[in-house]
């Protein structure tokens, strides 16, 4: 299924595409979340992985932040475990720590055992985002999932990890093994996919949170040609790629090269770099997350930087550098959103 025609020609698809835009578009990474009193209603009582998987609740959640902010895009509500969770693996997402599993992969034996993710284990996600297109109407939604290494990362370690070292021991000293971890990870983000853009979503978004750990010679051995991969199915879907990891400074060109549409940046990196570093992409970000927590001049101070920078790339979707945190005020973001959409690009 193909975006609405409204859809198609909104201010999101047309700079992730590098077309001229009436405005900056803008939408934030976790806007449908814990920073929203409407959000911790409706997840009363309910876990992460459930509320993932009830297709009503996924399609309350993902329209919360649409509503109150008017942004210019959707993201779906979901989690990067959750088609490893479809496909029979044991884990859950445990308050506090994150994604926790059973049994973390080993052997090429753990990873046979990991099936591969089929229409029908994710019936509720086909569900879940026709009811989103229809209630969305011309604002478009961005499908979602975890990249290769990030959720290979979860499964080697069994959690969430700062230093990754059984991940890089199996990299380096198990590489059949990780291959094949990294080609049935890579097989199921791209399944997952194709079932969100089949039933709907206008974009997707390829998340690496812990690909920032890697060098860049390690990254492009080892993980890039599997993101490559995800991202190459993506693309023949028809619909715009956006590809981002945190603290990627020093992978930032190879993450375009993978063949991304829009290379997300990170705070970290000031945009006028980061653009410089991707080439010719669009790209998406990247405002500091703690800024909504300054007095709100100065947090449109350095907005307005943002948006002036990011005019020198192909195509530019503003975003915080990474997710809203939680304690976040919504009517802050509210004002930055008005901000960014109201900022005059001529």
């Amino acid at each position: 299924m193909s975006p609405s025609p409204a859809a198609a020609d909104s201010a999101f698809l047309k700079a992730a595409r590098g077309e001229p835009v009436p405005h900056t578009p803008v939408w934030f990474m976790r806007q449908a979340g814990r920073s929203l009193p409407e959000y911790l209603k409706v997840r009363e009582g309910v876990g992460m992985l459930e509320s993932c998987m009830d297709p009503d609740l996924v399609v309350e959640i993902t329209m919360q932040p649409v509503r109150r902010y008017g942004v210019d895009a959707a993201i779906f509500f979901s989690d990067i475990v959750l088609p490893l969770k479809a496909v029979g693996v044991d884990l859950d997402i445990v308050p506090g720590v994150g994604p926790v599993v059973a049994s973390p992969v080993r052997t090429l034996q753990d990873v046979a055992a990991i099936p591969d993710l089929t229409p029908d284990h994710v019936g509720f996600i086909t569900e879940a985002v026709r009811g989103l297109v229809g209630e969305l109407g011309a604002t478009p939604l961005i499908g979602f999932a975890g990249a290769p290494f990030t959720v290979a990362s979860y499964l080697v370690e069994g959690g969430p990890s700062k230093e990754h070292a059984k991940t890089k021991a199996m990299m380096f000293g198990a590489p059949e093994v990780w291959d094949a971890l990294m080609r049935k990870i890579a097989g199921i983000a791209s399944a997952y996919l194709q079932v969100q853009v089949e039933a709907g979503a206008s974009a997707v978004q390829l998340f690496d949170s812990w690909a920032g750990a890697l060098t860049p010679a390690d990254y492009a051995e080892h993980v890039m040609p599997h993101s490559a991969r995800v991202l190459a199915d993506a693309g023949a879907l028809g619909v715009p790629r956006i590809h981002f990891g945190v603290g990627t400074t020093n992978l930032l060109g190879l993450m375009g090269d993978a063949g991304a549409d829009v290379v997300g940046i990170d705070w970290r990196t000031p945009l006028e770099r980061g653009i410089e570093l991707v080439g010719d992409h669009a790209v998406q970000g990247n405002l500091d997350p703690t800024l909504v927590f300054a007095p709100t001049e100065v947090m449109t101070a350095r907005a307005a930087q943002v948006i002036e920078a990011g005019r020198a790339a192909k195509g530019h979707i503003f975003n915080l550098g990474h997710g809203v945190i939680p304690s976040t005020d919504p009517d802050q973001l509210a004002r930055l959103t008005e901000f960014v959409q109201g900022y005059p690009l001529s």
